[in-house]
């Protein structure tokens, strides 16, 4: 089921490349991490985005800094986990990873011990997205037209995607469907990134306008609505891209399933809700580009669905209900 698609990152003799996804699709280049600061700068700036991909890249990087240090210990660890996570502090696969990888230290201080989690962290992302796939695949039915919005295919983790997992399994299936991408505005990562992943899949892949989803769903044209997640709260709500939520609003008025796929360590146990996270403001020239003006501009990177707008959240272990991933957690 491999898309074909070149690797997100790369970890060859105790250094990190990353493809640089600003320029897709139109170049195909590997930055290479010399400092933390080039993996903050990578993180922040979305060179690597997606929230697994984002983890196993901090892992990585997290490891590399410890095995350039002179004299590496715990409490530079702990400094150099807290700089890194703070380059995009809404995506929790971020604290998630490095906070792993601070404990497999303090439990066995040795670079060899952060490799071996480092690694550990990128293959079982590799199977996580597989299972995705496999449990969420039976959603899409033969001849159905699937609304995607932003990108969570394989560019967003090592392989395969979390909401293109169950495309991807059931292209590989034989079974016609058709996908919608949202462009995303106001990185476009729908359309530099899923359109063309999925087209070079040679999955039947047509690119909207953000705002032609309701159009599209009013003519008959949508079945289902599958996306990714940075993060999913306790009580279930899903923090995602902008725009995702206006996709949820629209599939409950026209009746239409919205599921969301992501790896269990997307799911934030310590919050409570969707209104407790810090929804990360970028840069206004991402809205303005070359244009001069003054004017103000609100840029949210990320909006919060409720859980009641969420029909199921498609995990490696299966799909649960939003409103019971509490119970998911305790079990």
């Amino acid at each position: 089921m491999n898309p074909g698609l070149p690797e997100t990152l790369k970890w060859e003799g105790g250094k990190l490349h990353l493809l640089d996804q600003r320029i897709l699709p139109h170049q195909q280049s590997y930055l290479t991490i010399e400092t933390m600061q080039d993996a903050w700068q990578a993180i922040n700036t979305l060179a690597v985005r997606g929230a697994p991909a984002i983890g196993v890249a901090a892992g990585f990087a997290l490891t590399q800094a410890m095995l350039t240090s002179s004299e590496p210990s715990q409490k530079e660890i702990e400094q150099t986990a807290k700089y890194l996570k703070s380059a995009r502090p809404t995506a929790v696969n971020l604290s998630w990873a490095v906070d792993r990888l601070v404990e497999s230290w303090i439990e066995s201080p040795s670079t060899e011990t952060l490799e071996r989690e480092a690694l550990a962290i990128y293959h079982e992302d590799l199977a996580i997205c597989q299972n995705i796939g496999k449990h969420g695949a039976d959603l899409i039915q033969s001849n159905q037209g699937v609304l995607t919005h932003c990108n969570a295919g394989s560019l967003a983790v090592s392989r395969l995607g979390t909401a293109t997992a169950p495309m991807y399994e059931q292209h590989s299936r034989g079974v016609p469907f058709r996908v919608y991408a949202d462009e995303t505005r106001p990185l476009y990562q729908g359309a530099r990134l899923t359109a063309w992943e999925l087209d070079q899949a040679g999955i039947d892949v047509t690119l909207i306008c953000d705002n032609m989803a309701a159009t599209t769903m009013a003519s008959g044209k949508i079945d289902l609505a599958l996306v990714g997640t940075d993060r999913v709260t306790r009580n279930g709500d899903v923090i995602n891209k902008i725009g995702t939520l206006n996709v949820a609003i629209l599939c409950k008025h026209f009746g239409i399933p919205f599921y969301v796929a992501c790896p269990s360590s997307t799911f934030d146990r310590n919050t409570d809700s969707g209104q407790k996270v810090p929804i990360e403001q970028r840069d206004k020239q991402e809205v303005l580009g070359d244009h001069a003006a003054t004017v103000k501009v609100l840029n949210p990177a990320f909006d919060i669905t409720p859980a009641a707008l969420v029909t199921g959240i498609i995990t490696e272990k299966g799909i649960t209900p939003a409103a019971g991933i509490a119970d998911f957690l305790a079990s």
